[in-house]
């Protein structure tokens, strides 16, 4: 389990602060609503920069994704015997974050009576497509998880220093270049695991979970980040 407590915490911040802004910016009478996308990257940035310090402080590699850890592991960046605690902490840390975003924005949900047209949806909780293409919205997550690790990769130890906040940065790019496909998952435990609070618990005046779009935030970043992997494995 070693690296579980850095995850679980790391995850943790990550979400509060990423899902957080997903419910400030569309659930009906808070002042961020409507913000614009350059507010949701930047928050995100901001989130995984956080989330990364805290991680490192606690033990951990500061991966907070999947996507990474079993990118890593597969070809040798990251020992296999460290994978389960690493998973774990990450699956349980999102999914806290989310319950305390639900907390947090209780009175909110309550109000937003209308549902989706108060922006009460799970797209504040997980990500969904711009224009609905499977292939395509799996590709996109892919080549989206693809340049964030392989950049990961030639970052050293990302938890030190001003590294977490070049690892923010780098999310940022990612969400302003890449992420207006797919809302920019590049990560299986954040949408996994708050899409599944959404589901599962009592939010008022929820609406679907949209599982039917669930498999491209999963298989589409662990595919990038295995590409990845293996192109600095061959390159170095």
């Amino acid at each position: 389990m070693s690296g579980f407590m850095g995850e679980f915490l790391g995850t943790l911040v990550l979400i509060v602060f990423g899902v957080g802004s997903g419910a400030a910016t569309n659930l009906k009478g808070n002042y961020a609503r409507n913000q614009n996308w350059t507010f949701i990257a930047l928050a995100w940035g901001l989130a995984v920069t956080f989330g990364v310090y805290v991680a490192g402080q606690f033990g951990s590699q500061g991966h907070l994704n999947p996507a990474v850890t079993i990118g890593f592991a597969a070809f040798g960046f990251f020992p296999w015997s460290q994978v389960g605690g690493y998973l774990l902490g990450q699956f349980l840390g999102a999914f806290l974050g989310a319950v305390i975003v639900m907390i947090q924005y209780y009175p909110h949900f309550k109000g937003a009576r209308g549902g989706a047209a108060d922006g009460n949806s799970v797209g504040i909780f997980a990500t969904g497509p711009a224009i609905k293409n499977p292939i395509f919205n799996y590709l996109s997550e892919t080549i989206a998880t693809f340049f964030f690790v392989f950049v990961l990769l030639n970052l050293g130890n990302f938890t030190t220093g001003l590294k977490p906040l070049i690892v923010g940065l780098l999310i940022v790019v990612v969400g302003q270049t890449l992420g207006g496909t797919t809302g920019f998952a590049i990560n299986p435990a954040r949408d996994f695991a708050p899409r599944l609070a959404y589901a599962i618990l009592p939010v008022p005046n929820k609406g679907s979970a949209n599982w039917s779009y669930a498999w491209v935030p999963i298989l589409g970043p662990l595919s990038g980040g295995l590409i990845a992997a293996a192109v600095e494995a061959l390159l170095k």
